[in-house]
């Protein structure tokens, strides 16, 4: 697991705001699940049979009443929970999204921790390959409002139930007729989750895979006909995108539309976002049936490639710092402060005493654009010495002047 501290929350903040108005342009509405959910929910909703399941769920026994209880490994599953519990989809449709942190005890790598983060947005009930294309969309405007290039998009249809289920007993064949080549994994999922096998990154079974059918090749009318739907859109928005047949998800309830958004610049890891098309979710989670669509974005992976493409820049504690001295000072100081964050102006107030020269190194490592020093004597005349730190604020008659103390809050208004 991995510790945030100050100088890199300050790059965090700046991106959780993109994405939030990123979101909001869509409609998309902030909605907040609880970290812990009863382990047979993800057990469902991700399925048994699958290495988040299986191996990575953070899951212990209440000691209050014996109940088994998850840390969330992921958010789709307890925001679909939630809107059956209160019954948000009773009237309208949802548009949703979450940002928080996941967690999973799987091998840590570039970008990946054991808590780590996920913006994940959610589309409830609805159904048409609008919307699937639309997703694809706003995930290519946060590539451009940040500034990311060079990102590519894979996409696949699953199909519906009956498509996947003819698949599945061709795919079975296949498996059965290459079982010296499947390892312990791939014999163990042979017959409860075939489609994984597939996405296998072992190299022996890379050639085995490639040569199994294909699910889109067993398609109907009406699945194919919503995949060229949303290449249609994809291609009325100028989105470039590459049919990925080994593309799987690998549970019942998936449908039609999946795709992920990879990159080069990440290392072995490529997938930066992932979603898809669930229809038949809420309905296993207990709720009526209704459609519903979403992806999600590792947030530790994004801000690793936004900072390859826009570097980080030091981002200053305050605009305004304070330096003093003697205790007359030190109250007018914080007085004067409060009067400054009144009118919008972030403030520090040096904490004790010291050296002028310890302060001023204190303000300078603060990155604030301006110091204010107040002594005996600018207080006896009423003034306040203004010293501008940074190199684009200093002129040769403005890097030092004194400013009554009555306009001193309308002057550094104006400067910051």
């Amino acid at each position: 697991m991995n510790d945030a501290l100050p100088g890199g929350t300050a790059r965090w903040e700046p991106l959780e705001q993109i994405v939030r108005d990123w979101l909001q342009s869509y409609g998309y509405r902030n909605m907040r699940t609880p970290v812990l959910e009863h382990t047979r929910l993800f057990a469902r909703g991700i399925g048994e049979v699958t290495d988040i399941v299986e191996k990575e769920m953070y899951t212990f026994t209440d000691a209050l009443n014996g109940e088994s209880l998850t840390m969330r490994p992921e958010f789709t599953a307890g925001m679909v929970r939630a809107s059956i519990e209160h019954n948000l989809l009773y009237d309208r449709p949802q548009r949703v999204y979450a940002m928080g942190p996941v967690f999973r005890h799987e091998r840590p790598q570039r970008g990946r921790y054991r808590q780590f983060h996920q913006i994940d947005v959610e589309a409830l009930a609805m159904a048409g390959p609008d919307i699937d294309a639309e997703m694809i969309v706003m995930v290519a405007r946060l590539w451009k409002l940040l500034g990311i290039t060079d990102m590519r998009l894979e996409i696949n249809s699953l199909g519906q139930a009956d498509e996947r289920a003819a698949h599945r007993a061709a795919l079975i064949t296949h498996l059965e007729q290459h079982r010296d080549v499947l390892d312990e994994d791939g014999l163990r999922r042979l017959y409860t989750n075939p489609l994984r096998v597939l996405d296998t990154k072992n190299p022996a079974m890379q050639a085995m895979a490639d040569a199994a059918p294909r699910l889109f090749d067993f398609l109907g009318v009406a699945s194919r006909a919503h995949f060229d739907a949303v290449c249609a859109r994809l291609d009325d928005a100028g989105i470039r995108y590459q049919l990925n047949p080994r593309m799987v998800r690998g549970l019942d309830y998936y449908n039609l539309t999946v795709f992920e958004w990879m990159t080069d610049k990440l290392g072995a890891q490529a997938t930066v976002c992932g979603g898809g098309r669930y229809d038949g979710l809420v309905e296993l989670l207990g709720g009526k049936p209704n459609p519903a669509v979403g992806f999600a974005i590792g947030m530790e992976r994004l801000l690793d490639l936004w900072d390859q493409y826009t570097p980080a820049v030091t981002v200053p504690e305050c605009d305004v710092y304070i330096v003093h001295q003697g205790d007359e000072a030190q109250r007018r100081a914080a007085t004067i402060a409060e009067s400054l964050r009144d009118a919008g102006v972030a403030v520090i107030v040096h904490a004790g005493t010291g050296s002028f020269k310890s302060q001023f190194k204190r303000a300078d490592t603060s990155a604030a654009a301006i110091a204010v020093i107040l002594a005996g004597d600018e207080l006896a005349a009423g003034v306040a010495s203004v010293k501008m730190l940074r190199a684009a604020e200093v002129s040769t008659d403005s890097a030092q002047q004194q400013v009554p103390l009555d306009g001193l809050v309308a002057f550094l208004k104006d400067k910051v």
